[in-house]
């Protein structure tokens, strides 16, 4: 790991300092050239993270949830900020609304892996102290995303399983959908946030 630590030193300074890179390129070893080379393409944003473009902007949000399976549902706004981070790496997401009449706000950040090559995402708010993080493919060029997450259960202290899938509409469009355990252990639908580009 000490190596790994070490090539990843080397790196910041071969991206600092162009002759610094030639002339230490020169010296490296095969499979320090191939480490190197692994990690330059790790760390440039893919066209996996290309397919996030149209996720950046300010949304109108509309949420709906269900607190059971067959219950009724609650409806909510909010507000959707998102922009990209970290030198177009990750779309941070900054998220205002209400949930049950009091003040909600989240954060999350989604980006892609490029060497797991499979998106991976962040999430936090106001109504937990946990962070849930999810993993997740995409089969259509980005038309949709489904994803599966884990997050801390509050009655059990213990990690809760859930799911999510992200629809595109349009550039100006999308929804994401989240499953997670009924007391029955069985899946079922509990928010759907459709978001509309704020003109």
């Amino acid at each position: 790991m000490k190596s790994n630590t070490w090539l990843a030193l080397a790196l910041v300074l071969v991206c600092a300092i162009p002759s610094f890179a030639q002339e230490q390129q020169q010296k490296m070893s095969p499979e320090e050239q191939k480490q190197m080379d692994a990690w330059q393409k790790f760390m440039t944003p893919s066209e996996g993270h290309k397919a996030l473009d149209h996720m950046i902007g300010t949304f109108d949000a509309k949420v709906t949830m269900w607190m059971a399976p067959g219950a009724p549902s609650t409806t909510s706004n909010g507000t959707s900020v998102n922009q990209w981070v970290l030198g177009n790496r990750y779309v941070q997401e900054n998220f205002s609304g209400t949930f049950m009449g009091m003040p909600f706000q989240g954060i999350g950040y989604t980006g892609y892996d490029n060497a797991k090559k499979q998106y991976v995402g962040t999430w936090i708010d106001n109504f937990g102290t946990g962070v849930m993080t999810s993993t997740g493919t995409s089969s259509d060029n980005g038309k949709t995303y489904t994803f599966k997450s884990t997050n801390t259960d509050p009655m059990t202290g213990k990690d809760m399983a859930g799911e999510s899938k992200i629809t595109v509409g349009d550039a100006d469009h999308h929804t994401m959908e989240m499953w997670g355990p009924a007391p029955d252990g069985k899946m079922f639908k509990m928010m759907t946030i459709e978001y509309s580009r704020k003109k």
